[in-house]
């Protein structure tokens, strides 16, 4: 394993483990922690973030943030926090119909980013 993709993978769990835990701490309102979770999620992607910009300065790729960058990140965003709604729904709040529908739009945006990210070739 090559020294910039063993960083990336500490820094990219460590931020996913904050984000998610944020996500946790927003959505479980029985923790009462919604400040703390918001606090917690925001430096999570902020790590993420650190973490693509590490990893592309030791790839020796030049750090690009355009407006496609930006586009594909707030779509794995928004799939992952819908993807969490839709559990919390199900498992806390006994919503199962409406959770698993929340849960699949999050899963079909998550399935979006492969055709962003990779594209759509013959």
């Amino acid at each position: 394993m090559k020294k910039s993709n063993f960083v990336a993978l500490i820094l990219g769990t460590v931020g996913g483990v904050f984000f998610a835990l944020g996500m946790c701490m927003c959505l479980l309102p029985e923790w009462g922690m919604f400040t703390q979770g918001i606090i917690s999620g925001t430096a999570g992607l902020l790590i993420l973030l650190i973490t693509l910009i590490i990893w592309r300065k030791m790839e020796g790729k030049t750090v690009k943030i355009n407006a496609k960058t930006v586009a594909r990140i707030i779509v794995g965003v928004l799939g992952a926090l819908l993807l969490g709604i839709g559990m919390c729904l199900c498992m806390v709040f006994n919503k199962m119909i409406i959770g698993v529908a929340v849960g699949l739009v999050g899963i079909v945006v998550l399935l979006m980013l492969i055709p962003l990210i990779k594209g759509i070739r013959d």
